[in-house]
């Protein structure tokens, strides 16, 4: 059970416009913005994505890259006059698989945590289920994994938003 922070799940496809909503949402409370951003630069291509969207966010948010230990990171930031920002799941569930954790007990941590916040928190992901099913078993579990993740951080969020072609459907709130 939720005891304070706002938490808002915020679901999309790739290139949706659900960053740019949930940078909106972010600026919209007024507060100091923290962005956890869980991508890793594997390649010379990632690298570029990572520092585009560093300029594109501006002096205006603090960053924090962290591609794994998410929990703790969020736990470490909780306070009042804070909005934290995570983007994405999806990449971090990718991190734990790719480092052979336990994706299910690291989502358990996380959904600790989110109960027991006192800052608003914007979760950002990409909805993986909607398109046929993976060819192969460690993209099917990828899927499989990212959507339990979701449908246990919707049952705790205030707000949950699906963006497709940047526009925002509230499903909860």
């Amino acid at each position: 059970m939720k005891t304070s922070g706002q938490l808002t799940l915020v679901l999309g496809g790739a290139r949706s416009g659900k960053s740019a909503f949930s940078e909106t949402l972010a600026r919209e409370t007024g507060f100091e913005r923290h962005y956890i951003a869980t991508g890793r630069a594997y390649d010379e291509e990632m690298r570029e994505r990572i520092a585009r969207h560093r300029t594109d966010r501006g002096e205006q948010w603090v960053t924090h890259e962290v591609p794994v230990e998410l929990s703790a990171q969020i736990r470490s930031m909780d306070g009042p006059g804070r909005v934290i920002l995570v983007d994405c799941l999806t990449l971090w569930v990718t991190n734990l698989m790719m480092e052979e954790r336990d994706v299910d007990a690291e989502g358990v941590v996380l959904i600790r945590t989110l109960e027991s916040l006192s800052a608003p928190l914007i979760l950002v992901s990409n909805e993986v289920g909607l398109g046929i099913v993976p060819e192969n078993k460690m993209a099917r579990e990828f899927r499989d994994h990212a959507g339990r993740l979701h449908q246990k951080i919707a049952a705790v969020a205030d707000n949950v938003y699906f963006v497709a072609a940047g526009l925002p459907l509230r499903m909860k709130g």
